[in-house]
């Protein structure tokens, strides 16, 4: 694996916690996301574990769904580790 697609696997795993994290604030399920982008329970666990990012179009719908601006989502994801708190 080169560094650019490790850098680029470190930031899908960081976004798809921040998903996970927002989701678990909100009570929300992986079953209740899959039916929001009409995809298979198995393909939404992938997205949320980090192991196949979300499309644009898939980031922006479950921000939506969540009530929030994807950019929030993306902007906590890139803080550092020890600065996100909620």
């Amino acid at each position: 694996m080169t560094n650019h697609a490790a850098v680029g696997l470190a930031a899908e795993q960081r976004l798809a916690g921040e998903v996970r994290a927002e989701m678990a604030r909100q009570k929300r399920t992986a079953g209740e996301m899959a039916r929001v982008l009409g995809i298979t329970a198995h393909t939404a666990g992938r997205r949320l574990s980090g192991a196949v990012a979300f499309s644009v179009t898939e980031l922006m719908a479950v921000a939506m769904w969540l009530g929030m601006d994807a950019k929030e989502l993306l902007r906590r994801a890139e803080e550092p580790a020890h600065a996100v708190a909620s």
